[in-house]
């Protein structure tokens, strides 16, 4: 089950076919949906949730929560809407897909993708971008 929540005034469009899309994402890595919630939120909401929970007092676009239990991925996952805007502008890209891909980025690290050392961002881009593809294809 996958549940979308706003704290701000941002809609997220094409839920059902997002949730097809990240539920059949977990299977390919070999993982079964569990519970995942994705709240979307303001720079204001996440920089508290980071220094309350990482003691980071640093804008980001991303906090994940990892719950998994054995090979079912459980999580949240916060976005902030305002880091992904400004984020798409920096990249050059489209909000929808620097969106798309923020979403799937933390199901990834919910998969055991790591992003740390060159090697490894480099497989997260590849997945991202093969997921980015799949999600086209709907």
């Amino acid at each position: 089950m996958i549940d979308f929540n706003f704290e701000t005034d941002f809609e997220l469009e094409n839920q059902a076919q997002l949730t097809k899309w990240i539920s059949d994402v977990i299977t390919s890595e070999g993982f079964e949906l569990g519970e995942l919630l994705y709240v979307f939120c303001d720079d204001e909401y996440l920089n508290k949730l980071n220094v309350e929970f990482l003691d980071h007092d640093t804008l980001t676009d991303i906090l994940s929560f990892d719950y998994k239990v054995g090979k079912q991925i459980n999580g949240e996952v916060f976005i902030s809407v305002e880091r992904v805007a400004d984020n798409a502008i920096d990249y050059n890209t489209d909000f929808i897909e620097e969106l798309h891909r923020v979403m799937i980025h933390g199901i990834l690290h919910f998969c055991g993708l790591k992003d740390k050392t060159e090697e490894e961002e480099e497989l997260m881009r590849k997945k991202e971008n093969e997921a980015l593809k799949v999600l086209t294809s709907y």
